[in-house]
């Protein structure tokens, strides 16, 4: 039921579906397309202003069925009367309602192809959604109303379990905002009744916020098993998101690349690590939510949480601290490549080139003035302060220090410090932005083979484009590829001298690594190199 694969609706403004006249498309997803409407003149208006039925614009999601099989019509019949049983049966401020189920009847094809038969469903209309936000937000800060979003949220998910049924796809797109500050959980297509102590559902939902045991969970012929605490594990990921703007607590470029780091870290191969911008009093709470398994996780009930919000939010807010003078062009280059995190190479990465990447210096990407401006310090205190920091007199340049240090930092791999960082581009490029091994395919500060690069990249600069040649560019991408390395290695069960074997990955490749359960000896000169460099700067 890939959207993709059918072609898109295009319906008018003014098209009527039943009482409601659309307005414009707000957008589209995998399960369909979503409309703005109000109701039509001359259909009766019995609901209060803020209610669909009255004057208050509605939001119309249409949800295909041309061009399903008949298995995928029976799941998507299932998924819509699940919806619109629950909101039928949710009454709750934090719960968006769905007010009617309207079967399209359009044979003469006038909304366009495939709209005949569509399902339409009316709903209360937001603002916007809570990733929307995200998108426009500088990441790494947090929201400015975080506590009274996760309040609603908290609130409308106790609701939902006290009432015996569990969301199973609690995610920014699913929050929805009004402008009247409304928070809203919405899309209840997975939405599961509880049976017992658990529920059934269809094997979807976001990867990004399924709990390490979903993984393992077998489906059957009901679905797959879901608890209760799946909605909470969503709930510490959600709350990590709203305090850093949409930043994940597990590092990673893909859905799947972070949920392989959190089941390393359910495993007990990694720690936890949450961005030091969260505040320290929700930090417990986060940490509870995001406990490692199901049973850790039971003792918390949304009831609970709830409670537990609520007196969070009743804490008084300390006064606003003045941010430290952080790098512009590192502060960029971290939350960048926390967004960006660990692309998924695997087996795939060419053993013959590893990433081939050395960063760009400070002349590659920024000027010598905006490389200077980054400073030392990371956020919290001086860069000395931090496990692994790069000594002040060390040789590695004062424009490339906040630029290691803030993306290390965002490595759940204890192991993964600044001063590795800094080692391992001290032995690829001498810190060279312009080095260059052409017979190699390598370019740049941290010697990058483009082709990987591209699979690898982040945008450190913000300005539209990865380059490897730009220091922060390439820095970044070469801190996200060595945290999955240091990712990878472990859940192998390689955790001996993590930073030869990461040192070693990167000039090669992780299979490499992997095959040889250690250091390849072909290697073994340039990893004692790095690590020459790294008990240099480890002092």
């Amino acid at each position: 039921m890939d959207q993709r694969t059918r072609p898109p609706l295009d319906l008018p403004a003014g098209y009527r579906v039943g009482d409601w006249t659309l307005t414009g498309l707000i957008g589209s997803g995998g399960w369909g397309s979503v409309y703005g409407a109000r109701r039509t003149d001359d259909s009766p208006s019995d609901g209060p202003a803020d209610h669909p039925a009255g004057d208050r614009p509605a939001a119309v999601k249409f949800l295909r069925t041309d061009v399903l099989t008949p298995g995928q019509r029976t799941s998507m019949d299932e998924l819509i009367h699940r919806e619109i049983r629950f909101s039928q049966e949710a009454d709750h401020p934090h719960l968006v309602r769905t007010h009617a189920a309207i079967t399209v009847s359009d044979p003469d094809g006038a909304g366009g192809p495939g709209l005949d038969g569509a399902i339409a469903l009316v709903m209360d209309r937001a603002d916007r959604s809570l990733q929307d936000v995200f998108t426009a937000a500088e990441p790494g800060t947090p929201l400015p109303d975080a506590p009274a979003v996760l309040r609603g949220v908290a609130s409308g998910l106790a609701h939902m379990h006290g009432g015996g049924w569990v969301h199973g796809d609690l995610k920014p797109a699913n929050i929805l905002l009004t402008d009247r500050g409304n928070v809203w959980l919405a899309d209840f297509g997975l939405t599961a009744e509880l049976d017992g102590t658990h529920a059934y559902m269809p094997p979807l939902g976001s990867l990004d916020h399924v709990p390490p045991e979903w993984w393992t969970e077998r489906t059957g012929e009901r679905g797959t098993l879901v608890r209760p605490t799946a909605d909470l594990w969503a709930f510490g990921v959600l709350a990590h998101q709203v305090f850093t703007s949409g930043l994940h607590p597990f590092v990673g470029g893909t859905a799947r690349a972070r949920a392989l780091a959190a089941q390393a870290y359910a495993s007990g191969a990694a720690p936890l690590r949450l961005d030091e911008r969260v505040p320290e009093r929700w930090r417990e709470l986060i940490t509870e939510c995001l406990a490692p398994d199901h049973a850790a996780r039971a003792a918390l009930t949304a009831e609970g949480l709830a409670a537990r919000v609520e007196a969070l939010c009743a804490v008084p807010r300390p006064g606003r601290l003045r941010r430290p003078a952080v790098l512009l062009a590192a502060a960029v280059a971290l939350v960048t490549a926390v967004a960006a995190g660990v692309v998924m190479a695997g087996d795939d990465t060419d053993e013959s080139g590893g990433p081939g990447a050395s960063v760009s210096g400070a002349g590659a990407g920024a000027t010598a003035s905006e490389a200077a401006s980054t400073g030392d310090a990371a956020p919290g205190g001086p860069a000395d302060a931090l496990p692994g920091a790069i000594p002040a007199d060390s040789d590695v340049p004062a424009g490339l220090r906040g630029i290691i240090t803030q993306a290390a930092q965002r490595c759940t791999q204890e192991n993964i410090t600044p001063a590795l960082i800094a080692a391992m581009i001290k032995a690829e490029s001498g810190f060279d932005p312009a080095a260059e091994h052409p017979s190699s395919d390598e370019y740049g500060i941290a010697m990058w083979t483009p082709t990987v690069f591209n699979a690898w990249a982040v945008d450190g600069d913000r300005d539209g484009d990865k380059d490897y040649m730009s220091p922060p560019d390439a820095i970044p991408s070469m801190a996200v590829y060595v945290c999955w390395l240091g990712q990878r290695f472990t859940a192998e069960g390689l955790t001996k001298n993590m930073p030869a074997l990461v040192a070693a990955g990167y000039r090669t490749s992780d299979k490499a690594v992997v095959d040889a359960r250690g250091v390849p000896p072909r290697v073994q000169p340039h990893v004692d190199e790095v690590l020459r460099y790294l008990a240099e700067y480890t002092r």
